[in-house]
């Protein structure tokens, strides 16, 4: 770069650098600065002309969005000064045209805005005309007359205004001179002139240097040199009617279209008359590309694709030449103007977008920046945007060629969470073109949500004594928002449950809603309870949502029947009476059970397993009452055993029983018996129930005649048993059952037997009987004393244990431990007992108190049976000897039997061992001792009236099915042990 051209430069620089222009209008910025500037030279301060501090630049994400090829300038965000960032060279830029802008939108977010910038290029005279070739050669013949005109070669000189090309200078000669012609566009074309006649034999050739200068500062220029040599003479050159032609063509004229047809003339004949035409050497060759011409008919055509947006017009420079010798060529100049037609389409470009974009964004929020330019020019070339869908979205015009396409009406992510949205830009041509760009837009959201359930209340339902821990019930809810403003999470709200926190009971997963059990739940304890459960997102901020849950706990069968009347009062068994005299129908008793489940669960069914006689007695499955189904009859046995069960209808069905001992009356002696039990019970004695004392006053008469009867038959018995008999003739005092007709009592004044045995024969299930004997009537003094205990436990096919005492002993009846140890063991009755009238328990007092006096005051003598036939044996043979030996509350050391059961005490009373009947073997009572009471009863029996009951057969297993009937019926429970020790074998005899 040469001095001049460095001040020149420098000039510019401060020229521009200080007095650079600029407007804010409407949102748009004007520079203007030269080309060719250093690179970070000043252009402006963007952010002062913005009216922005420079801080904001950076936080509110400033940038350049431009379309062109490279980014001229650049702005650093830290003091808002424009420079620049690549060499800026006008001539590539913009090539001729004579303005040059470069033209962009700076973008600002937060708030979203842009602004539109053009930058003027100043054009700097930095380059010197050029010609095509440097050596220009010219064939001149030496005929030319003077005035004859040589078309040269122009120069081109890329820059624009005073520093393009502004004349040409020829080295002064003899022989031509230089004239300028002026073309279309201030085009300058050199043209040599003939100034004398040339003469080939004096000089034949001739060199001359052609000079283009510029009008810049400082000046440039560009030389050529030019060598003419002289030819021998052609006299006539060609002619055309004109030298320049102009014809108008479009841009979207197909191959081979004519453009123009030349005809030039030669006044010569033969072949220097015969002209051919072709293109100049100074021709360039984008013409060559696009046109062709035919050397003999001189018509030019179209050769390649015209674009009016490329070149609006060329220049052909079109030479006809002769072929004759030393042939002067003439000139002429075609100038093709390219009209413009609607060939293409606009050009969407999307400069910026924001997105996503926030669902609370309010209308008029800068959402997208977009341009819209077509290549066309006029109305072709004018371009007009708008969004195809029907979208809260709208496009503002900006500036030229933008849009900002912004939001016009709020949004809402839970309806719309994505937009498809086509935009459409149509340039205003007579048959517009149109360009179409798909844009996807994200909204973003916002925690505007809160979580709901899918209903207000929900049920759950949980078994009873589940496993803790266990999944109950999962509530779930939703939010339409996204990511953490939907990410929920799950609470227990704190509650009271039965006076106790809630978290005893319940617990939530945080994670998916499932609701836990924190305890194993007794429906007998809690039926149901609800809780709120509060569902939570993590939005900012959080929004959350309750639920109600109704938790059911269902039922399960966990609990069995429990019998509740009639009391049992010797281990499980009761004790019940039933007249010989009973029709079928006759109520014997009624079994009544609760059970704390409810529904099928405490459903209850009453049936009898066991009988003595199946066929003499029924039960009703729903009361529990028993009946007899025919008449007794005398056949019957007098003690019938019944094994009642009252089973639930759960699953697996759960079970109570109770054994039922039911004694057949209607005797005297039987009558005798159950007074002296009823006077003998403790609980009659004491007065405390007011109900005895009005059905003894009641039935004071009916006594009459049972004591009348009875006395007449003790006086009997006595005068036929002699003096040397020990008969026991007793009045058993065991335990009392429901008589014939209810509640019986005796006088104290009955006459009693003076003989008096005293046996006690235990066992864990048995009862304990006391025989007392006086030796005159006027020696009872204190009512007929007994002794009575038994279990009190209700035996279920669970397996309970019997409650016992804490002095170890079976718990009874009357005791306040049996009645505390019965309330315990037995859970309290559900109320919603879903069963019919006969199910449940009545409460009432009068009742309660009545079923009490019968199961507790009428006692029933087990032994009465045996007593009598002991009576009658003794009548029949009265050689037989019995030995009995009295002991009044005198116990002895306990044998081998009681060894073998600690449990049960026994008495020693020697006494001799029945016989077996004559021509018979099977099992007989050994001779040993000690003996239990059993045995000592059926001692007593002679030899001769042993009858088939106390005689047991030879099969042991038979005969162990026999001893129990037998002890079943005389209140002795056996088991193999003690049927060994009762009987033993014995062959026959004669």
């Amino acid at each position: 770069m040469g001095y001049y051209q460095t001040c020149w430069w420098i000039k510019w620089q401060l020229l521009y650098c200080i007095l650079y222009s600029w407007n804010l209008v409407s949102g748009e910025i004007r520079y203007s600065v030269p080309e060719e500037l250093q690179l970070g030279a000043f252009v402006g301060n963007i952010a002062e002309d913005l009216g922005l501090d420079a801080k904001e630049l950076s936080v509110r994400s400033f940038r350049i969005v431009s379309g062109a090829r490279k980014q001229y300038l650049d702005v650093n965000v830290d003091n808002g000064i424009m420079f620049v960032k690549e060499k800026i060279d006008r001539e590539e830029l913009c090539g001729s045209r004579i303005s040059c802008t470069l033209s962009f939108e700076v973008v600002l977010e937060n708030p979203p805005n842009a602004y539109h910038v053009e930058v003027e290029i100043q054009d700097v005279n930095d380059n010197s005309p050029r010609f095509t070739k440097s050596q220009i050669r010219l064939e001149i013949s030496e005929g030319a007359v003077p005035g004859a005109r040589f078309a040269l070669e122009y120069a081109h000189d890329p820059d624009v205004g005073t520093n393009s090309l502004e004349t040409y200078q020829l080295v002064a000669n003899d022989y031509f001179s230089l004239h300028v012609d002026t073309l279309s566009g201030d085009g300058k074309l050199p043209v040599l002139v003939l100034e004398k006649p040339l003469d080939r034999e004096k000089q034949s050739t001739h060199s001359l240097v052609l000079t283009a200068t510029d009008g810049g500062v400082p000046v440039r220029t560009g030389t050529a040199q030019i060598t003419i040599v002289v030819q021998d003479a052609n006299d006539n050159a060609p002619a055309f009617p004109q030298s320049v032609y102009r014809v108008s063509l479009l841009e979207n004229a197909p191959k081979g279209t004519l453009v123009l047809k030349l005809n030039a003339t030669d006044l010569d004949d033969g072949p220097n008359g015969e002209i051919v035409y072709s293109f100049s050497s100074h021709t360039s060759a984008r013409v060559r590309e696009l046109f062709a011409v035919n050397s003999k008919t001189g018509e030019i055509k179209v050769k390649g694709r015209l674009d009016y947006e490329e070149n609006i017009a060329f220049e052909i420079n079109v030479q006809a030449t002769d072929k004759g010798p030393n042939a002067i060529p003439t000139y002429c100049h075609v100038l093709v103007d390219v009209i413009d037609v609607n060939d293409n389409a606009p050009e969407i470009t999307l400069t910026s977008l924001f997105s996503p974009v926030s669902e609370a964004s309010r209308p008029g929020t800068l959402v997208a920046l977009i341009g819209a330019t077509d290549r066309d020019s006029g109305a072709n070339g004018k371009v007009d945007c708008q969004i195809l869908n029907h979208i809260p979205f709208k496009l503002d015009s900006s500036s030229k060629n933008y849009y900002r396409l912004v939001t016009s009406q709020l949004l809402d992510r839970e309806n719309t969470s994505t937009y498809d949205m086509t935009i459409a830009c149509s340039d205003r041509g007579s048959s517009p073109l149109t360009a179409k760009k798909h844009i996807r837009l994200e909204v973003s959201d916002i925690n505007d949500n809160a979580p709901r359930f899918a209903q207000p209340l929900y049920t759950a339902h949980v078994m009873e004594n589940n496993v803790i821990g266990t999944s109950i019930y999962s509530v779930t809810a939703l939010d339409p928002d996204a990511n953490e403003n939907s990410r929920l999470t799950y609470s227990l709200l704190e509650s009271q449950v039965q006076n106790t926190s809630v978290f005893n009971y319940i617990s939530v997963n945080a994670q998916n809603g499932d609701v836990l059990s924190q305890r194993s739940f007794d429906y007998e304890q809690l039926k149901s309870f609800q809780i709120q459960v509060q569902a939570q997102d993590k939005g900012e901020p959080a929004l959350s949502g309750n639920v109600s849950v109704n938790i059911i706990i269902l039922d399960q069968n966990d609990n069995s029947p429990v019998i509740v009347s009639p009391l049992p009062e010797f281990g499980s068994t009761v004790t019940e009476t039933v007249s010989r005299l009973a029709e079928p129908g006759y109520l014997v008793a009624k079994v009544s059970a609760i059970d704390a489940d409810t529904g099928q669960n405490g459903r209850l069914s009453y049936q009898i397993v066991q009988a003595t006689d199946p066929g003499l007695f029924t039960i009703s499955p729903d009361t529990g009452e028993i009946w007899t189904i025919r008449s007794v009859v005398d056949k019957d046995a007098n003690k019938q055993r019944l094994v009642v069960v009252a089973k639930d209808n759960g699953s697996p069905s759960l079970s109570a029983t109770v054994t039922i001992m039911l004694s057949v009356v209607g005797g005297d002696a039987e009558m005798l018996s159950e007074v002296n039990v009823s006077m003998e019970d403790p609980w009659v004695t004491s007065g405390v129930s007011i109900y005895l004392v009005i059905a003894l006053g009641t039935t004071s008469s009916i006594f009459l005649v049972v004591l009348i009867v009875l006395a007449v038959k003790v006086h009997k018995n006595r005068n036929g048993l002699g003096n040397n008999s020990c008969l026991l003739d007793t009045c058993c005092c065991l335990e009392s059952g429901n008589s014939l007709n209810g509640i019986q009592r005796a006088s104290r004044n009955i006459q009693i037997p003076p003989n008096y045995v005293e046996v006690f024969g235990g066992d864990p299930l048995s009862q304990s009987f006391r025989y007392g004997s006086y030796s005159t009537s006027g020696s009872s003094k204190g009512g007929f004393p007994f002794s009575n205990t038994h279990s009190s436990s209700i035996h279920t096919n669970k397996g309970r244990s019997e409650p016992i005492g804490n002095d170890g002993n079976p718990l009874t009846s009357n005791s306040a431990n049996y009645r505390n140890s019965v309330n315990n063991e037995v859970k309290q009755p559900n109320a919603d007992w879903r069963h019919s009238q006969a199910h449940r328990v009545e409460v009432n007092s009068s009742q309660y108190l009545e079923e009490e006096v019968v199961q507790r005051d009428v006692r029933r003598d087990v032994q009465r049976e045996a007593q009598r036939e002991v009576q009658r044996d003794a009548q029949r043979d009265p050689q037989r000897e019995v030995q009995c030996e009295v002991q009044h509350n005198v116990q002895r050391d306990v044998p081998r039997a009681a060894e073998k059961d600690p449990g049960v005490p026994r008495r020693v009373v020697p006494a001799k061992p029945t016989a077996v009947p004559a021509g018979r073997e099977g099992w007989t009572i050994p001779r040993t001792t000690p003996r239990t009471p059993l045995q000592m009863k059926l001692s007593a029996h002679p030899p001769g009236a042993m009858r088939s009951q106390y005689f047991l057969p030879q099969d042991s297993e038979a005969g162990l099915r026999r001893a129990a009937v037998l002890a079943s019926r005389n209140q002795f429970p056996l088991d193999t042990t003690s049927l060994h020790e009762l009987f033993t074998y014995s062959p026959a005899s004669g």
